[in-house]
């Protein structure tokens, strides 16, 4: 349970959640992507991308096969209406480094490639904000620069982010906010 809990993230900012485990990070990251209809309060947010702790992938699909479905399914450009994605599939493979296995089924890649697939979406995603629940989990160094490079390019093209990590995130840890130990 949160209260008292006021933020305000502007574009051009990324916010880091930190806390222990159970402190109610992920929570927050749903509630602002309104994942959690039943809760006191109000809540004012953009649309809004959001990667969970999970890459959202299917893994009976390829990495390919998985974007080209969530670009189809509208889901990349916030459902109906909305603009369309940023970049192509293949555009966003590459930025992640998977052109070498984008045929290959994810549930055969490993943890740190899934999780690169999964990041893929947030390139296709025209939506100004990203919530980012561990988004450098299973990422080995390369990858995790990746994501700090990602979110430094989203913000400065105007865009917003909310990431709740354990891991340093760079220049972007100086806007952090500590939740306590309990929620």
């Amino acid at each position: 349970m949160f209260r008292n809990l006021n933020l305000d993230l502007p574009a051009g900012r990324c916010v880091v959640v930190r806390g222990p485990n159970g402190s109610g990070k992920s929570t927050l990251l749903r509630l602002a992507a309104g994942l959690y209809p039943d809760y006191e309060g109000g809540i004012e947010a953009a649309d809004a991308f959001y990667l969970g702790q999970k890459p959202g992938i299917s893994g009976l699909l390829s990495p390919r096969e998985n974007l080209q479905w969530y670009r189809r399914a509208g889901l990349s450009a916030g459902g109906a209406g909305s603009p369309r994605a940023k970049r192509s599939v293949d555009e966003a493979m590459a930025a992640v480094g998977l052109e070498a296995c984008s045929e290959i089924p994810c549930a055969r890649l490993s943890q740190g490639q899934q999780r690169r697939a999964g990041l893929a979406r947030a390139l296709l995603s025209p939506l100004r904000l990203w919530l980012l629940d561990e988004p450098l989990t299973a990422l080995d160094a390369q990858g995790r620069s990746l994501v700090g490079r990602f979110i430094e390019d989203h913000c400065a093209g105007g865009g917003a982010a909310m990431c709740a990590s354990h891991q340093p995130l760079g220049a972007m840890d100086s806007a952090a906010i500590e939740l306590g130990g309990g929620r």
